[in-house]
């Protein structure tokens, strides 16, 4: 259904056909790939304890089940990657593939994410005691945790084009702090965010619009908060859109990039659904209602466990 959405296959399509399928790297995110598959074959174990015949196949039961089915679905033959850094992953592939092109191993690249819900997901964070038994609310005094959503995502990137927008930087960290909490200066996250910035030559100002990973959770959302009001002027606008979507895990990074190229599209910045009452740590850069202004640069923050980050620009100022 994702490959389908917004013409997207015959994109990918028409590019395997001008670069050639051995040219078009595949690479893909996810935090749960097809573990649902996997409960359900040990759920309808064989007597002789084999699974079933129809979930009799392997590499459905591996981390890289989803870039392989994209490569088989688009017929492609070149670089294949499947990225695990659970919230982060889909925001990652992006500056993945950015190398893949600069080194020459590919031409263009079919990136993505995709999470689905299942069990191991939904008791896992509920052990946590990270899910809101309410619609959450990002940056919300009174936010009570996350909603878990699902997604599917792509994108087509191109060493050259004619039109916006371009992934005009990209930065990575890892804070190694804790299984699940960010560090709580936010270290990683800054990190991810200056070397994004220093990239691209740009300055906080130039930023028009922040994404910002704001889950809903009470260290997530403090941490992500001090970070943004510290580093941006009062002139730049951010939102999470998470009271939207739900966390997308996985696929967080893909949606929230394609929320990002409709706001420059639109020259709208999307509001923080839900949120009534901002945490007194947020700073004059948090929007709660949606607006209407010039869009031209965008970061979109993906902060994921065990502290892998993943900030991205994008511009229609570049190319």
């Amino acid at each position: 259904m994702g490959l389908q959405a917004d013409h997207f296959l015959t994109a990918a399509l028409d590019a395997r056909e001008r670069f050639g399928a051995d040219r078009v790297a595949v690479v893909m995110g996810t935090s749960t790939s097809s573990i649902g598959a996997t409960e359900e074959a040990y759920q309808r174990l064989l007597p002789d304890g084999r699974y079933p015949e129809d979930l009799c196949r392997p590499v459905v039961h591996t981390p890289h089940s989803l870039g392989d089915f994209v490569r088989v679905a688009l017929g492609l033959t070149g670089i294949v990657v499947t990225v695990g850094t659970a919230c982060s992953s889909s925001a990652k592939v992006f500056a993945q593939a950015d190398r893949l092109l600069r080194a020459g191993l590919a031409d263009a690249a079919i990136v993505g994410g995709v999470d689905t819900l299942c069990g191991s997901v939904l008791f896992g964070f509920n052990s946590l005691e990270l899910v809101s038994p309410e619609l959450c609310r990002p940056f919300d005094a009174e936010r009570r945790g996350i909603n878990l959503g699902e997604a599917a995502g792509f994108a087509l990137l191109e060493r050259e084009g004619s039109a916006g927008p371009w992934l005009v930087g990209y930065g990575e960290s890892s804070d190694a702090h804790h299984m699940s909490s960010p560090h709580p200066e936010g270290l990683g996250a800054r990190l991810a965010i200056e070397r994004a910035l220093s990239q691209a030559a740009y300055e906080p100002a130039d930023v028009d619009y922040i994404n910002m990973h704001g889950t809903a959770s009470q260290k997530n959302d403090e941490v992500e908060a001090a970070l943004i009001a510290r580093l941006f002027p009062s002139t730049t606008r951010a939102s999470s859109t998470k009271g939207w979507t739900g966390h997308t895990l996985g696929a967080a990074g893909i949606v929230e990039a394609a929320v990002s190229f409709i706001a420059m599209e639109t020259g709208v910045v999307p509001g923080t659904l839900n949120t009534e009452c901002l945490d007194p740590i947020c700073g004059p850069q948090l929007c709660v209602n949606n607006e209407s202004r010039g869009v031209r640069t965008v970061l979109s923050n993906s902060f994921g466990f065990g502290g892998s980050n993943c900030a991205l620009l994008f511009s229609h100022d570049a190319g």
